[in-house]
């Protein structure tokens, strides 16, 4: 039995009498290992499994530590106990019972809301404040339904942002059609599902001996009042308050700071035993979160035992030369890359270490969002890089032109022979001083596979493009004469000559690099993929997420300009950001990590970089959602304890692309990294 195993604080937590029960697990303390052995012992002393009810925030979870159970129990049993995240088994519950429940992205029931939404007439409020937009308040709403249960939305709205006090009447107006809307056509989303399931509990006739509550301390009230809807004998809450690190998402750390008050019998248990990190990591972890509320008493006690070195502080002048001189230490570290954490608190910072690992012919998996190799806009700058290298590159040139409007693979192909047959061999000199003024689409040769400029085409008129204001050179290009050029792919035909003539001499890879962010054709491209991350289902554009596109795309192209600065070769360049990030196995390598998920993980050396007060603590996070400092003091706690055996904390100075200074994060200095105060207090 999984008992066996236990240490004594493990062992008198899974063995616990029926009642309500809160087990503090810190980290690394072995609360899977605890949850398990409770659920066995439940098992053993005569409990049906279909009166065990597991609650995780992740099915992932749920099924692993059943798998563990499994060890020890036969399957007949094992799947027979109610498991998963709230939202999983509220919905498997609600269908059982009869419920027709159509279930529904967030995404899809934006769009509805947003119709309803554009029916109403703000402009006839007299305000320099801006409504919510529709998406927004989706959002919104949903953190309220998980935050609130006594007040109106309208009075949660005034609470929270007084300025908005003149449109809450006509947001409950919008939420109440939209909440009918759902109901009569039986949409959910999983907010939606929770309530659902707390209202069907008032007739459910199930009762469960006990509920099983993981990660306890990121629950949101909703969540909460759910478990205590069910009718149960016995509760088994699993957390680690200093691990509360979901506020944004509308957790709240009260819940589990308030247990002892809500069940009055309630017993607390302790696991302080870390069987995770050295004592040099445990001892930093506990001088930062001791400054945090000590909501219940404990202390984390190293196991571990042997020599391990010192946590380390990594000081740079500039942003990015962080970032190489961590890929490069990492290059020369002992530790398999699997092993190896890089764990950052803002996405911002994953581009520029990413960037920097591939180009040192590291390999590395970012969990979630796409690779910066494969952004579109990445791929599309190195398209154009390789097409001055080498303009017969046809590929290049295709992936590059099908941004132009109208224009797939086969179209680009025909625009690429006609260039290249002009340009004698040479595309560059196709647009730039073409040598062959003849009919370039023309078919010389019988070809089965005919495209679109593979018949015989009459010249058309080039007149067509004179309002346009084309450069004489560009004009004379008997390119232009082809009947299906349009206006459109005309312009982006000259930005692409524009592009080509300014660029076609310089040599170091940050100049080039530099001439493809700046030109008129990179910015059409841009302008695309903007516009398409913009577009709602209904097929309208949200400026407002154009925009933040449009800035995303500038901070990646601005990352791989400075990338470019290490190389003075455009070839060996060119080599290891495109040849060798596609040799790198994908899935293999560095761990690059978001603090929120690397919660739950370990591996043996951890590097939290970009340490700067401002961007962690983030201090724009924090004005914006009205977090407080302690979250962000967990967050520290949490990326610190990911580590087992090497620590590195990592900040610079200076950020050469956006002009800002930067001083250490006060992290720092409750770590006894750095002796002086912080010059911005807490």
């Amino acid at each position: 039995m999984p008992l066996k195993r236990l240490n004594k604080e493990q062992f008198n937590a899974a063995t616990a009498k029926a009642g309500s029960n809160l087990i503090i697990a810190s980290a690394g303390t072995g609360k899977t290992s605890t949850i398990v052995a409770r659920i066995g012992y439940l098992l053993q002393n005569g409990i049906k499994p279909e009166e065990i009810l597991l609650l995780t925030f992740t099915n992932k979870a749920s099924a692993e530590m059943l798998e563990r159970v499994g060890r020890y129990f036969d399957n007949s049993i094992t799947k027979k106990i109610e498991s998963g995240t709230f939202h999983a088994v509220s919905y498997r519950l609600l269908k059982e019972s009869g419920k027709k429940i159509v279930l529904k992205q967030p995404k899809e029931l934006k769009i509805l809301l947003k119709n309803i939404y554009l029916k109403r007439d703000f402009s006839y409020f007299d305000s320099s404040i801006s409504p919510y937009s529709a998406s927004y308040l989706y959002d919104l709403f949903a953190l309220y339904q998980n935050q609130v249960s006594q007040k109106s939305f309208a009075t949660w709205i005034n609470e929270k942002n007084s300025e908005h006090k003149i449109y809450s009447e006509i947001y409950e107006d919008i939420l109440e059609e939209f909440n009918e809307l759902k109901k009569r056509f039986g949409y959910a989303d999983f907010n939606d599902l929770l309530i659902l399931m707390k209202d069907h509990l008032k007739t459910f006739d199930r009762k469960f001996y006990e509920i099983l509550v993981d990660e306890y301390q990121d629950t949101n009230r909703l969540q909460g009042s759910l478990i205590e809807a069910f009718d149960y004998k016995s509760l088994f809450c699993v957390g680690d308050y200093d691990q509360s690190i979901y506020a944004f998402n509308g957790a709240d750390i009260n819940i589990i700071a308030s247990f002892k008050d809500r069940f009055k019998n309630a017993t607390i248990y302790s696991l302080n035993k870390n069987y995770r990190s050295s004592k040099h990591i445990l001892s930093l972890a506990n001088r930062v979160i001791q400054k945090n509320p000590r909501i219940y008493p404990k202390s984390l006690e190293v196991t571990r035992e042997g020599k391990f070195e010192l946590p380390k502080l990594l000081v740079f002048d500039d942003l990015y030369s962080q970032y190489e001189a961590i890929a490069k230490k990492i290059k020369q570290s002992n530790t398999p890359y699997e092993e190896i954490a890089v764990i950052f608190r803002n996405n911002a910072s994953a581009d520029g270490i990413e960037a920097s690992l591939r180009s040192n012919g590291i390999g590395c998996k970012r969990k979630g969002g796409v690779n910066f190799f494969d952004t579109k806009e990445v791929k599309v700058i190195l398209d154009m890089f390789v097409i001055l290298l080498n303009p017969k590159d046809m590929m290049a040139f295709i992936h590059v032109f099908e941004y132009a409007k109208g224009v797939g693979g086969v179209f680009a192909k025909d625009i690429f022979d006609a260039l290249f047959k002009v340009g004698d061999g040479n595309i560059i000199d196709g647009i730039l001083n073409p040598k062959d003024k003849k009919n370039p689409f023309k078919k010389g040769v019988i070809n089965h596979q005919l495209g679109l400029f593979d018949d015989h085409i009459e010249f058309g008129s080039v007149g067509r493009f004179k309002k346009l204001n084309f450069e004489e050179n560009f004009f004379k290009n008997p390119i232009l004469k082809h009947p299906k050029i349009s206006e459109d792919l005309a312009k982006f035909l000259y930005a692409f000559y524009h592009f080509i003539k300014s660029s076609k001499n310089l040599i170091s890879p940050t100049s080039i690099i530099n001439s493809i962010i700046n030109s008129t054709l990179f910015e059409k491209i841009t302008d695309v993929l903007a516009t398409k991350r913009a577009i709602l289902k209904d097929k309208s554009v949200d400026k407002e997420q154009k925009q933040i596109a449009k800035d995303n795309i500038k901070r990646k192209a601005l990352l791989l300009l400075n990338l470019s600065k290490s190389y003075k070769d455009r070839y060996k360049f060119i080599n290891a950001l495109v040849l060798g990030s596609n040799e790198i196995s994908e899935g293999d390598g560095v761990n690059l990590l978001s603090i929120h998920a690397s919660k739950g993980l370990e591996f043996k050396e951890v590097y939290i970089i970009d340490l700067m007060d401002g961007r962690f603590p983030n201090r724009k996070l924090l004005s914006k959602n009205g977090g407080d400092i302690d979250e962000e003091r967990r967050l520290f706690y949490v990326a610190i304890t990911r580590a087992k055996d090497i620590l590195y904390l990592s900040y610079a100075k200076y950020d050469r692309v956006k002009k800002i200074d930067y001083i250490h994060s006060p992290f720092l200095v409750e770590a006894g990294m750095i002796k002086e105060e912080s010059s911005l207090s807490l």
